[in-house]
């Protein structure tokens, strides 16, 4: 047996077939008919085994068994070919069938399987970039400009216009940059244009939001010229824009019909939007035709509330009576697309149901409904109340007309109000008599509008001194909505008339709490107080009343009038010379300030005032002759040094290096005692905390007149103090933009009648020139 058996030699260890005829002869199938301890244990259960379809026959009857170093002796296939593992002329072949995946003679020296690799250990780190390489500093250029566009963007958003514009600049300096660098490293192809394009519109909006509109019009112009950068035509909208808001008509209009002419039909909205700023432009023309013919086109392809406002407003320019009729017919039948009231009605008690709907009940949804329909209806308000006096022979016929088309719309609730403006109108007019019957129509309506009418009628009773029947419509009113301020106030009306001047004034203390802008109760309350000699309540009410209507001259006469009562309440001193102050005034304001000096003598900020007014109106002698004054009795007032040394080194006097070495000499001072405060302060904190504590408990039960007088300076508490020098601008309380009140006579409290629409709504800005959003 062992002639057969070929060893290795022990030099050949790389050999590559060394192994193959290794061959375990358990695995040897084909000779298991041979096997006879085989046979005999199949017979034992062959009878319970299922036949054998069939038989595969075996070559290897003439096979001997292979021990497991030696080779099998020659055997021949049926084709005459050799097996494998044979002998040929002398040499092994290897049994390549029975390797198995992955073996190697390394396996048999006790090494793992590792078909993968993975012993190898983890891969080499990435090779670090090169930063000094042109692609990548073409890279980072490339995101700092995209940052700059960013913070540029949210600097307009935030209001900072100016910073906003700086970021666009230097964006657009370091994307030119860029493209000259790409250009060098790269071919053109590879420039981004997306970016160039960005850069360049958010120049070209900064310059239009700073109200650059040259410089706008010039970086719009290049990017429209730009045959690289597709759909830029549409720009010229925005270029149209600048035009509208340069009064440029023509050009505006022609900016716009080639924007239009660029945009494909399928973008529908930016084409309504643009007819519709083509309208608007024609009505700042004067062009009402051709605007009647843009808003038409408008309202015909996707009708919308501003189109069919400014639609009536273009046809009653020129006095088309059928057109204004079909134009408020068509902005009435304008959907809302908004959900029904019912919708935020709880069907049943069911709580999750329920919190659900008071979830809902004022989300920025519902807001945005409520938004839309008051929006509806003031368009309308302000369309009927314009058509009604010219659509038919009479206003009154007109007005009929209109409410029967409100009461066959959706609108049905707007039917009411136009009635109540039907009787202002009768007001207007001085049809008292008619104003009357139209109003007594809503004693049975529901109670808002029940209210409104009442609330007017007890306003036109009282201006006609019929002060119980103003008086039982003003319960009325009162019953019907105890919120409506308006009606709370005509009731004090009616209680003043009479004399009960406390209950009076609870009326209109309950209207201010239901509306505190409502300045007719203001107003009263102040002249009940001084019917009641409580002039320091009443100046206050005044005072309060003049922030709001800042130029009334009934307000103002009330001021002065207290004033001629209660000449030493330092709060109107102050407000007085600050006012004269505010409108140039500066002689005027000099007795004010001298009075207050002789009530305060000890405050020296009034005689720096009276000084400050001199030198305002160009008195320089005077003004230094009363710093002088001032510093004698207050030697360490710094601030009335300062003036010294300003006025005596304008005028050129010798004095000012002695008034200059004064006041270095009281800057150190009030420096070294600024310190010494601060370090016992640190020192004795817990000490001194509780006494403050006690100070501050007792200074809270001072009521001395000279400590009221202190807490009621409110209007000149940005007036300068003894360090601090007055400026003009500095007073916030005073300012020239406000509108003077309607109301009664000075001593007649006001009366509040209900007033549904402001009257000349149908102004410029109601023609809805919102134009498309650049």
């Amino acid at each position: 047996m062992m002639e057969n058996v070929h060893l290795a030699p022990e030099t050949d260890e790389d050999d590559l077939y060394s192994g193959f005829n290794d061959y375990n002869p358990a695995y040897d199938t084909e000779e298991l008919e041979n096997d006879t301890g085989f046979q005999q244990a199949v017979r034992t259960s062959h009878g319970r085994r299922p036949p054998v379809t069939a038989k595969i026959p075996s070559t290897a009857v003439s096979r001997p068994i292979a021990t497991g170093y030696g080779s099998k002796t020659s055997l021949a296939s049926s084709m005459g070919r050799p097996m494998t593992g044979t002998i040929q002329d002398g040499v092994a072949r290897p049994m390549t069938a029975v390797r198995a995946a992955g073996f190697s003679k390394a396996a048999l020296r006790g090494s793992a399987f590792d078909p993968l690799g993975q012993s190898r250990g983890p891969a080499p780190p990435l090779e670090a970039k090169n930063e000094d390489s042109p692609e990548e500093k073409i890279r980072q250029l490339e995101k700092k400009v995209n940052e700059l566009v960013e913070e540029s963007c949210i600097a307009n958003s935030c209001g900072d216009l100016k910073l906003a514009l700086e970021k666009a600049k230097d964006a657009g300096r370091k994307e030119r940059v860029l493209v000259r660098q790409r250009e060098q490293v790269t071919s053109p192809e590879n420039i981004n244009l997306d970016l160039t394009y960005s850069v360049l519109f958010n120049l070209a909006s900064q310059y239009s939001a700073n109200e650059m509109y040259a410089e706008a019009l010039n970086t719009y112009q290049v990017i429209v010229k730009n045959k690289m950068f597709s759909n830029a035509g549409r720009l010229k909208v925005n270029m149209g824009n600048i035009y509208l808001k340069q009064r440029n008509y023509s050009k505006a209009i022609k900016f716009y019909r080639m924007a239009l002419d660029q945009i494909p039909s399928v973008h529908k909205e930016m084409r309504i939007k643009i007819m519709q700023n083509i309208g608007i432009t024609f009505i700042k023309t004067g062009q009402y035709s051709d605007a009647i013919n843009s808003f038409e086109h408008i309202m015909s392809m996707a009708p919308s509330l501003k189109a069919g406002f400014n639609l009536i407003l273009s046809c009653f320019a020129i006095g088309d009576r059928e057109k204004m009729k079909k134009a408020f017919q068509k902005l009435i039948a304008v959907p809302l697309e908004i959900d029904e009231d019912d919708k935020y009605i709880s069907p049943s008690d069911d709580p999750h149901t329920n919190l659900l709907i008071e979830a809902i009940k004022n989300d920025h949804l519902r807001q945005m409904e409520r938004e839309r329909k008051a929006m509806a209806e003031k368009y309308i308000m302000t369309a009927a109340k314009l058509i009604a006096p010219v659509i038919e022979t009479s206003f009154a016929v007109g007005y009929n007309w209109c409410v029967e088309v409100v009461k066959a719309s959706q609108y049905v609730e707007l039917a009411n109000d136009l009635e109540i403006n039907k009787a202002i109108t009768y007001l207007r007019q001085k049809d008292f008599n008619q104003a009357v019957d139209t109003l007594k129509m809503f004693e049975k309506k529901d109670s808002r509008v029940k209210s409104a009418a009442a609330t007017n009628l007890s306003f036109l009773y009282y201006l006609e001194n019929e002060f119980a029947q103003a008086s039982s419509y003003a319960d009325l009113a009162v019953n019907s909505d105890r919120y409506n301020p308006s009606a709370l106030t005509n009731k004090g009306n009616t209680v003043f008339a009479n004399g009960d001047y406390e209950k009076a004034a609870e009326f209109y203390k309950e209207a201010l709490r239901n509306d505190s802008s409502c300045t007719e109760a203001l107003y009263n309350i102040g002249l009940t107080y001084k019917k009641l000699n409580r002039l320091d309540e009443a100046l206050d009410s005044f005072l309060k009343l003049h922030a709001i209507l800042r130029n009334s001259a009934q307000v103002l006469c009330q001021i002065a009038n207290s004033y001629r009562y209660f000449p030493s309440n330092i709060e109107v001193i102050e407000w007085l010379g600050a006012y004269y102050i505010d409108t140039q005034f500066c002689e005027k304001a000099i007795q004010y300030f001298e009075r207050a000096s002789l009530i305060q003598p000890t405050q020296v900020k009034w005689q720096l005032m009276v000084a400050s007014c001199f030198r305002r109106s160009g008195n320089y002698q005077k003004a230094l002759d009363t710093y002088k004054e001032i510093h004698r009795k207050f030697p360490e007032n710094v601030e009335c040094l300062r003036f010294l040394v300003r006025l005596c080194t304008d005028i050129g006097l010798k004095e000012v290096q002695e008034y200059a070495t004064k006041l270095k000499r009281l800057e150190k001072m009030k420096e070294m005692r600024e310190q010494r405060i601060k370090s016992g302060r640190d020192s004795s904190g817990g000490s001194r905390s509780k006494r403050e504590g006690s100070a501050g408990s007792d200074s809270g039960q001072n009521n001395s007149p000279s400590s009221k007088s202190e807490r009621l300076s409110a209007k000149l508490r940005a007036l300068p103090g003894t360090d601090e020098p007055y400026e003009s601008s500095g007073n916030k309380e005073i300012d020239a933009s406000y509108v003077d009140p309607l109301g009664p006579q000075i001593e007649r409290p006001k009366t509040a009648a209900k007033k549904r629409i402001d009257e000349d709504d149908f102004a410029d800005e109601e023609l809805g020139d919102d134009l498309l959003p650049e």
